[in-house]
């Protein structure tokens, strides 16, 4: 086919070829990808240059949402109004938005899915974050295009003071490829952007130190940091996303199961449809009801389990069928110099880096120029103002301003800008007062342009002032981190999830730890010889014991004060008979430090934290004040010279603290009596000690509970907590145990009610887990029964309880079971019962009878 003009065949091949090469092109680089200087695709962009317009700034009033959908179409974006609204809708949502640049009011939507309403009821304007990415916009920081119908100018990107790629990530698909931009945290990308320009030739690693990985506005766990890795060096990765699930109890022995985060795009409703079907589909039998019960304290998503069901292998299916675990994939593909690129995260830095960079340089050369410029009219003014009477003759002699310009140019030596703001100054600028304004004036205008012309010759003043922009806005939108990462999922299979999760945690003198299933140690008759627990390398022993599930944080508090944070499941579960691994390899202690307290802990909420010290000092803290522990631990309590911390105890906040010493005395206050302090208080007085006395134990506690003293001779005894008068705070407290030469000093102080068990274990590492119901109640001030059989030069050095019917945070955690029953009781020594009549462990007519002194 050939027209005038034009002869010659066209291949309709090549012709199409060439029509979709630019088609993609045109989706690539105008509609899909986001441009690594600001962070934006152009809808997104001209959407806040149009809310600029119309004056739709942070602190101004709402505008109609229609308006702004309206003057983005009307200049910027003739694309309609369903492809503009959306766009919008989303920069306003905080869950799809890590740092909205919107500011919405009105129905913008749900996490749910709910879509927003209609343009005409809501309202937005601009959002803190989209200021700083509009600034300096007027000051010649970044090219200017025409727009689509060349009526007015508009910025092919913002000066992007703000890091919006990296911060609030991107999505979008185009011809033959993808973006998919996870969102950071503010605070650790601008901790990573002020590495690199410390230290330009850093690795991708060295970043990660900082910048650890993704942080999506709808929380949830990232498993594994392989995938993060991945991505920050290759610019694309997989990560797996889980949602934060924890157990509650209901009546009847039911249990249910509470998402309170999802995954990043995730919509509840489409979850629970998931559900749904999946119950259906026989894939989820455990499952009897789910509901979502959010409000606006944040979201709740129920699942009911059926009475009797393990709610760890529910969960597995959960995992497994819904998207409660789902993949994120990783592309960090932008616009990098009008052409799609992959990157990797220092290439990410970089490009923000480089971008500042001319934008800073940009403005400062356009403010230079202002500057120049009015310190050229301020000299011209200057000089008029020295022959004024002259300049005014002259302009009076003149027919016509051309004229008198032309004369005043002449005559006076002045420039044409000069010479026009003569004619234009005003008659009270011939004042004195003025001249010292025009001098004051031009003096600080000399200033300025020093500083400019200083700024343009040195890169490092530059990046400086990158700096000082990146502290800026940590202090107005730095919040803290609100994905957590975990281990790998491979970590955390099918079989872990499964496996018991009452686990005893130990801890050698020497600082060796470990954890062992709860099952491994069986119940044993009080008089026992015991287990063994494990075997201690020369000179060792075990000095720690504690009962937590895999899915608790551990609070490790230190004799010096100091507390640190892990995960059960982070602690290596080993045999009962292995060593364990060195806890200075999985805590940052300092030379000396020791660990006094373990707490367990499923959530920080408003319950508080009892401590006590060596020298008898109390101290009451929030629990929740303790929440975010740092690398190298936080102090947990001041103390004094000489002092170390002894004990912490969980309480409720409206409990007694009873307080114990060596030398077998004991104290029984109300915990109001301390007052909550924070976590650098030193506390007040618990106990007032005899010299050479010391604090072994404390303890919280409840009516119709009992206390167990136990000696290190491998004696104790149970008493009800009613035998021990209440006190006020800081008195000498009552006798609570013989301490004599039979019993030795006593070494440890704790609650028991009945259905508890107990663990002893000695300082050879033997162990036995023995009932407390086998041990009957006896009075105060007495020498107890024996509990451990222990051989000669060995004596017990810790104690632990194990609740029959509660989790160590009197819940029940994922797929823990209540301990079985007694699987041995062994006789007593001497042939007697446990806790019978007539035998010598009976405390019936026998030796160790209630106040008989006798050993």
């Amino acid at each position: 086919m050939s027209q005038a003009g034009n002869e010659g065949d066209l291949l309709i091949e090549e012709e199409m070829k060439d029509s979709y090469l630019t088609y993609a092109m045109s989706v690539i680089v105008s509609r899909a990808l986001p441009d690594v200087r600001d962070g934006l695709k152009p809808s997104q962009r001209r959407i806040l240059v149009a809310m600029r317009d119309l004056n739709l700034s942070p602190t101004a009033r709402r505008a109609k949402c229609a308006a702004i959908v309206g003057e983005t179409m009307k200049t910027y974006h003739p694309h309609g109004d369903m492809a503009i609204y959306p766009t919008l809708v989303r920069l306003g949502q905080d869950w799809s938005t890590r740092y909205p640049l919107i500011d919405p009011q009105g129905n913008f939507g749900s996490q749910d899915g709910d879509s927003a309403a209609a343009m005409r009821y809501t309202e937005a304007r601009l959002a803190p974050p989209a200021g700083y990415l509009l600034e300096d916009l007027d000051k010649d920081t970044v090219e200017l295009g025409r727009n689509y119908d060349d009526s007015t100018d508009e910025p092919v990107v913002l000066p992007g003071r703000f890091p919006g790629l990296i911060c609030n990530g991107s999505t979008g698909i185009a011809v033959g490829m993808a973006t998919s931009i996870p969102p950071h945290n503010l605070r650790e990308v601008a901790d990573g952007i002020i590495h690199l320009l410390d230290h330009p030739d850093c690795a991708v690693a060295d970043l990660m130190k900082v910048i650890p990985g993704p942080d999506f506005p709808t929380g949830g766990l990232i498993c594994g940091r392989e995938g993060i890795k991945q991505a920050y060096e290759t610019g694309r990765g997989r990560l797996v996303v889980r949602a934060r699930i924890h157990a509650e109890d209901l009546k009847k022995e039911k249990k249910q199961l509470v998402v309170t985060e999802i995954p990043y795009q995730i919509a509840t409703q489409d979850i629970i449809n998931r559900i749904v079907d999946a119950v259906k589909n026989d894939h989820l039998p455990g499952v009897s009801d789910v509901r979502d019960e959010s409000d606006r304290e944040g979201m709740r998503l129920v699942i009911e389990l059926k009475r009797g069901e393990d709610e760890q292998v529910t969960l597995n299916q959960l995992f497994k069928h819904t998207q409660l675990q789902d993949t994120y994939g990783v592309n960090l593909l932008a616009i990098v110099d009008k052409r799609p690129k992959t990157l990797n995260l220092k290439e990410l830095l970089c490009a923000y880096r480089d971008f500042r960079i001319e934008v800073i340089r940009r403005r400062t050369r356009f403010l230079l120029d202002r500057a120049e410029k009015r310190h050229h009219i301020v000299d011209g003014l200057l000089k008029a103002l020295v022959d004024i009477d002259a300049i005014i003759q002259t302009i009076k002699s003149s027919q016509t301003v051309p004229e008198a310009r032309a004369n005043l140019q002449a005559n006076f030596d002045l420039t044409e800008p000069q010479a026009s703001a003569i004619l234009e100054m005003k008659l009270a600028r011939l004042t004195g007062l003025e001249r010292l304004e025009l001098e004051s004036e031009k003096k600080k205008l000399e200033e300025e342009i020093a500083g400019f012309r200083e700024l343009l010759a040195k890169e490092a003043l530059v990046l400086d002032v990158i700096r000082e922009d990146l502290f800026e806005l940590k202090e107005k939108f730095g919040d803290v981190r609100r994905t957590e990462i975990t281990g790998n999922v491979q970590e955390i299979g099918t079989e872990q999830l499964i496996a018991e999760e009452d686990m005893v945690v130990t801890m050698s003198h020497k600082g060796y730890l470990k954890r062992v299933p709860l099952a491994a140690y069986r119940a044993q008759g009080r008089g026992g010889k015991g287990i063994t627990a494990g075997d201690a390398k020369e000179g060792d022993f075990t000095e720690r014991l504690f009962v937590a599930t895999t899915h608790d944080y551990i609070l490790f508090f230190t004799n010096r004060g100091q507390v640190h944070w892990l995960k059960v499941y982070d602690i290596p579960q080993l045999s009962r008979a292995a060593l364990g691994r060195a806890v200075v390899n999985m805590l940052t202690l300092e030379e000396g430090e020791t660990i006094q307290s373990m707490i367990p802990v499923r959530q920080f909420d408003d319950r508080q934290l009892v401590f006590a010290t060596r020298n008898g000092t109390v101290k009451r803290t929030k629990l929740e004040d303790f929440s975010r522990p740092k690398k190298g631990g936080i102090r947990a309590i001041t103390l004094d010279e000489g002092d170390s911390l002894v004990a912490v105890c969980v309480s409720s906040g409206s409990q007694e603290v009873v307080i114990g010493t060596a030398e077998g005395m004991a104290i029984r206050f109300p915990e109001s009596d301390i007052r909550s302090m924070g976590r650098s208080a030193v506390g007040v007085r618990g106990i007032k000690l005899e010299e050479g006395d010391f604090v072994v134990g404390a303890c919280v506690v409840s009516p119709a509970t009992a206390l167990l003293s136990v000696c290190e001779n491998g004696f104790g005894k149970r008493t009800p907590i009613e035998e021990y008068r209440l006190q006020g705070r800081g008195g000498m407290g009552v006798i609570n145990i013989r301490a004599n030469e039979r019993n030795g000093k006593v070494v440890a102080l704790l609650e028991v009610v009945d259905g508890d068990e107990i663990m002893l274990m000695t300082q050879d590492g033997m162990v036995v887990r023995t009932p407390v119901d086998a041990l009957r109640t006896i009075g105060r001030a007495t020498q107890g029964v024996k509990l451990i059989k222990i051989a000669e030069n060995d004596r017990v050095v810790s104690v632990a309880r194990v609740a029959r019917e509660e989790g160590a945070e009197g819940e029940l955690p994922f797929g823990v079971e209540p301990p079985s029953p007694p699987l041995m009781m062994d006789e007593p020594e001497g042939g007697g019962t446990v806790g019978g009549d007539g035998g010598p462990s009976s405390t019936d007519g026998g030796g160790e009878e209630e106040g008989d002194d006798t050993p």
